[in-house]
């Protein structure tokens, strides 16, 4: 709900208050954001002042009292005293760069109004209201609208701006972020993402007493180095306490974040896209639209924090048929058989995947052109190999859903291979410099998407592509940065507008092809998780969080997403051993139960596994099917993330809930594990139960020659004769309890194996171990 009277804005949703009021010289006080407080009396909100301190700038001679920087701003520019980050900064027409921007009117409207340029959240409960503040800059004539959106059942505030050129002459930006919001003190933390290919989403916290800390991409892209998402809390918030406000912002391209601590103890925060080798020119009459960022502030720590952002991506971000749907359990061929592959063996690796219970098979790289490794045919999507797909990919297609799978295939609509039939017809649609050496990326180029022409191009042919019959899903990839910014399309002095050109481009081609095919499932990569933002899950509903399958690698990069993103938007396989990624060995349960907490996939040869695994597999999907709705759709929980992850998800309707946890590496003589629990209902009376499962006696050595008659020997062929027949049984966990006491307590779970016995109270849990627990309503 917002109640604004052009003097004081309050913008409040269930849990929280936003307020900010219009100052004497016109300028936008930041008063308050918190928890949600009911105030007759702003006067109370309001920094108080009498003189401005020594050696700073004054506003102008009948403020006296008033240095901007000493004041919590919703905007600030260069010129009038803030020596803070801006968030606009401009090279007007007669070379000056100073802005005063002042309040001019505002307006209140019902719903949430689409953005022209770029993807912006929506609303179809009909209880969103959006204020839209008009500045009005003093210098020089520019209008800057600044926009808030209340979702008021997720306990989120959407924040963006635009600028338009009311003057009579062209301005240039340089900078044109999309909000700016000040604390009243130092000393915040800060908890951010960052990593690398492989390793995506490794939280990182730095408590900020002084300076300034940046968060930014330069890769063209939102980035596997630092994702847009983060956190600004109070030092000694945790999971379940503390205030905490989270950050997350629609955008696919180079993102900025900056916290700076000013010299009077002020926390700055300014978000939007990256000033670095940006520049854009309006003409008079033009208009420039920043990314929307989201905002939403908990009381009760990071857990609740995490919660209001999967409910809102859930509600105002993804969308089509496949928002709710539940995702179908794929099998995908890269890395069972990489380029090497054919009809036959493709078919073959499906009929498996589908006794085994799979719905859904997806072809990778190398089906088209002369596609044999990654150094050609990239943009020859209009050439099949019919030494591979004699039958193209319609009659694999038409074999695949014969089987009774759905059938997927791997695109890179964004690339270009130099030897490639589209490049020897159009060197000039690749970002590329004229007449200088380029650097390459995965021995390809970036499509220049600036260009209308190369846009209208690859939609005709992703058209094509996306006509086959039978085509239910599409993984879309793109497995190179930026590196030589520019655009053989744009005049010299339009370069420094090429990356943002791109994402524009980018999206008009993906928003095009989602709507001409809402029925596909459309899945994002980039090398993994090089491209996982807001700004694609509004067309894509899942992304593949990595290419590192690997599942402890996977716990951290999970873990990490899971901050701001729900588990139905990002995609997690069962691989091979030793993994490719890590050439890990890990078991089978454990890389399952990790994956199952995304969207669950297979990625490996079925064909080549023991008939022991498969059955195990198949075990598996039966098992998520089961529970796919509640792992895909409900309430996620972190507990614990060191040495042993939990994690837990409980359904929207608190029937039911599914945990997991996995230990890293055992610790000798540490018998003791309680598997903590939240979300469900108080009242309510709950069956808990683990999985009933059996292992390996060679997991044990030789410690089987304590109970055996005779002396066997290590992998021998007696020794694997036994573990052919005879299981070690798993440990029994069942009880029944209310969920009051499951929240407070948890469940002390049965001892863990410390070398001195075992049997069905212990616990077999060895490096890499891990296990499922589920809570239903006891009938």
């Amino acid at each position: 709900m917002i109640k604004a009277d052009g003097k004081v804005f309050f913008l409040n949703t269930k849990s929280t208050t936003y307020a900010f009021r219009v100052m004497e010289t016109g300028q936008l006080e930041h008063m308050y954001y918190g928890r949600l407080i009911n105030c007759d009396e702003p006067s109370v909100l309001k920094e108080k002042r009498a003189f401005a301190p020594g050696n700073t700038i004054t506003y102008d001679d009948a403020h006296q009292d008033l240095t901007l920087e000493d004041v919590r701003l919703e905007l600030s520019a260069i010129g009038k005293g803030d020596l803070r980050e801006p968030m606009l900064e401009v090279v007007c027409a007669d070379g000056s760069t100073s802005l005063d921007f002042v309040y001019d009117s505002y307006e209140v409207i019902s719903g949430k109004p689409e953005f022209k340029t770029l993807p912006s959240s929506y609303d179809e409960s009909g209880k969103v209201e959006t204020l839209n503040v008009t500045m009005k800059d003093k210098n020089h004539g520019f209008t800057l609208i600044l926009s808030y959106s209340v979702f008021e059942e997720c306990d989120v505030i959407t924040r963006s701006a635009k600028f338009i050129n009311t003057s009579d002459e062209s301005v240039r930006l340089t900078r044109m972020l999309s909000m700016l919001m000040d604390y009243d003190h130092p000393g915040m933390k800060i908890t951010s993402f960052h990593g690398g290919w492989t390793r995506e989403m490794n939280k990182s916290d730095i408590v900020l007493p002084a300076g300034k800390f940046v968060n930014a991409s330069f890769t063209g892209t939102s980035s596997n180095r630092c994702n847009p998402l983060f956190m600004i809390s109070e030092p000694d918030s945790c999971e379940e306490s503390g205030d905490v406000w989270g950050f997350n912002l629609l955008y696919s391209g180079n993102h900025y974040s900056a916290t700076e601590v000013s010299s009077f103890k002020k926390t700055r925060v300014v978000y939007g896209i990256n000033p670095q080798n940006f520049a854009w020119d309006l003409a008079a009459g033009e208009e420039f639209e920043a990314p929307e960022a989201v905002l939403t502030y908990s009381a009760a720590g990071f857990r609740q924090m995490s919660l209001n952002m999967h409910d809102f991506v859930r509600e105002h971000i993804t969308r089509g048929p496949w928002k709710k749907k539940e995702r179908p359990v794929l099998i995908n061929s890269w890395e069972a058989s990489y380029f090497d592959f054919t009809e036959g063996s493709l078919l073959k690796l499906a009929k498996t995947a589908k006794n085994a219970g799979a719905e859904l098979f997806v072809m990778d790289d190398g089906w088209f052109g002369d596609r044999n490794d990654d150094h050609r045919a990239l943009g020859d999507w209009d050439i099949v190999n019919k030494k591979k797909l004699p039958g193209g990919l319609e009659g694999l297609s038409k074999k695949v859903n014969d089987l009774g799978l759905m059938f997927g295939l791997w695109v890179e609509p964004e690339m270009i291979n130099v030897d490639s039939e589209l490049y020897r017809k159009h060197p000039d649609w690749a970002i590329d410099i004229p007449n200088m050496d380029h650097s390459e990326g995965r021995f390809q180029r970036l499509l220049d998407l600036c260009n209308p022409e190369v846009v209208d191009y690859m939609i005709d042919r992703m058209s094509e592509v996306f006509s086959t019959p039978g085509l239910s899903y599409i993984k879309w990839d793109m497995n190179r940065n930026f590196s030589d910014y520019y655009s053989k399309y744009l005049p010299a002095d339009k370069q420094l507008e090429v990356s943002h050109r791109y994402v524009l481009g980018f999206y008009r081609l993906l928003k095009t092809l989602a709507e001409r095919f809402p029925e596909i499932l459309m899945e994002g990569c980039a090398s993994g998780g090089n491209r996982f933002d807001l700004g694609v899950l509004c067309y894509y509903p899942q992304i593949w969080a990595s290419d590192n399958t690997d599942a402890v690698s996977r716990l951290a990069i999970q873990d990490g997403y899971s901050y701001g993103y729900p588990q139905s938007t990002y995609t997690a396989h069962v691989s091979a051993c030793p993994n490719h990624q890590t050439l890990r060995v890990t078991p089978l349960e454990s890389r399952f139960a990790v994956a199952s907490f995304g969207v669950l996939g297979y990625e490996l040869n079925l064909n080549d596994m023991k008939s022991e695994d498969i059955a195990a597999v198949k075990a598996q999907i039966e098992l998520y099917k089961q529970y796919r709705k509640t792992l895909q759709f409900g309430d996620f929980y972190r507990h614990r993330a060191d040495n042993i992850y939990q994690w837990s998800i409980v359904d929207k309707d608190k029937s039911t809930s599914v945990s997991m946890l996995m230990q890293r590496e055992i610790v000798a003589g540490d018998q003791y594990l309680k598997l903590e629990m939240a979300g469900l209902d108080p009242q309510t009376k709950y069956h808990f139960f683990g999985r009933k499962l059996e292992y390996n006696v060679k997991g044990f050595g030789d410690l089987v020659n304590t109970v055996s008659p005779i002396h066997i020997k290590q992998d021998s062929l007696v020794h694997n004769l036994v573990a052919k027949f005879v299981k070690m049984p798993g440990e029994i966990e069942d009880y029944v309890a209310y969920g009051d006491t499951l929240n407070s307590n948890g469940v002390k779970l049965v001892q863990s194996f410390v070398g001195t016995g075992f049997n069905e109270e212990v616990r077999y849990f060895p490096d890499f171990g891990a296990r499922l627990y589920f809570v239903e309503k006891a009938e």
